[in-house]
């Protein structure tokens, strides 16, 4: 389905995805796509792009630093591209996660180039900052965007994001234009909407997905503490068995905000959150997504700047309908990129 204010005319490839057998089934697709299994084969489509990545620390303001990879085409002895893309993984991912490396090593292989990010506390970060994460943190994603930006004034920059990340890349567009940043485009795969929703489904849908995210957060959490041991004491935190109680002791012990739901309302991109939205925005999602509620789509604002694309599958963050290539939804992301590049660059030349 392409909602209302979906961009018809990305339909030629919604037609395309149209998965069969195991293909269709959502948890196979929320789950096999970022298997160790797939690793090898998008590492693969990715060797040159990591080959010539550059490791900086990106200056965010604040002094907060957070870490990422920067890929050129100059660097791998390619003409000079003027577009780069800033990739944003998910909650307790990397820069190095498979979907963030599938759609780096694509858009890289067609010429533009990469800068992979990792948020505060993720992917071998925790040492940068003494303040612990959380979803609210916009401000220093936002500087990181813009410091980006400075140092390569001459690129059109596309921010994509992945479920958690794609959260991020939406709510960055729509403080773009304040904090003086110049997005071409943002798009969003699989974004969280309303995290009280999530929690809900983690909670009530299929165990294994709340238990991967909890043994992912308790590691994360120790590395933090074993970073900064005078500072945390997640002993507490560690000895629970839900998201949910987790979050609440991380929020009253460690967090700004009053309660819970203060906290997670901080992060909800449904409301008012997009409605004015500047930067030409799109949200690529599956109605049978097991972690992200379709049904809260109906409560994002409508905006001309930001279109959805729906399909009947695709899992959470999946797509896949080959084993070893692109997936649909970095096809799309592509697609959607250098067709506006292309309109803009004809407009122009008129």
């Amino acid at each position: 389905m392409i909602d209302s204010a979906a961009l018809t005319a990305t339909d030629t490839l919604v037609a395309k995805f149209a998965p069969t057998g195991w293909l269709a089934n959502a948890h196979f697709q929320s789950i096999v796509p970022s298997l160790s299994l797939r690793r090898p084969f998008v590492a693969g489509r990715a060797r040159e792009m990591l080959a010539v990545a550059d490791t900086q620390i990106v200056d965010c303001g604040e002094g907060v630093r957070l870490l990422g990879h920067y890929s050129s085409q100059a660097a791998a002895g390619r003409p000079p591209s003027r577009d780069l893309a800033i990739l944003l993984h998910g909650w307790e991912g990397s820069s190095d996660s498979v979907y963030v490396l599938s759609l780096g090593s694509h858009l890289f292989n067609q010429g533009c180039d990469i800068f992979r990010l990792n948020f505060r506390d993720h992917g071998p970060s925790h040492h940068l900052n003494e303040d612990i994460f959380h979803s609210c943190r916009l401000d220093e994603v936002v500087g990181a965007v813009r410091s980006i930006q400075r140092s390569m004034p001459d690129k059109r920059i596309t921010i994509a994001g992945f479920s958690l990340g794609g959260n991020f890349a939406l709510r960055v567009a729509a403080k773009a234009p304040q904090a003086g940043i110049e997005l071409e485009r943002a798009a969003a795969v699989c974004p969280v909407l309303r995290p009280h929703s999530t929690m809900e489904v983690l909670e009530s849908g299929w165990f294994i997905y709340q238990q991967y995210f909890i043994n992912k957060w308790k590691r994360s959490l120790r590395r933090k503490q074993q970073c900064f041991p005078k500072r945390y004491d997640f002993s507490q935190i560690l000895a629970q068995r839900s998201i949910r109680s987790m979050t609440e002791l991380l929020v009253r012990n460690f967090g700004e905000f009053s309660d819970l739901d203060a906290y997670l309302n901080g992060y909800a991109i449904t409301g008012d959150a997009l409605a004015h939205l500047e930067v030409p925005s799109h949200i690529l999602i599956s109605l049978d997504d097991p972690i992200i509620p379709a049904h809260d789509l109906e409560n994002l604002a409508r905006s001309p700047n930001l279109h959805v694309t729906s399909i009947p599958n695709g899992g959470h963050c999946g797509f896949m309908d080959t084993f070893n290539g692109a997936s649909w939804a970095d096809r799309q992301i592509a697609n959607i990129m250098f067709r506006e590049t292309a309109v803009v660059e004809r407009r122009n030349a008129a």
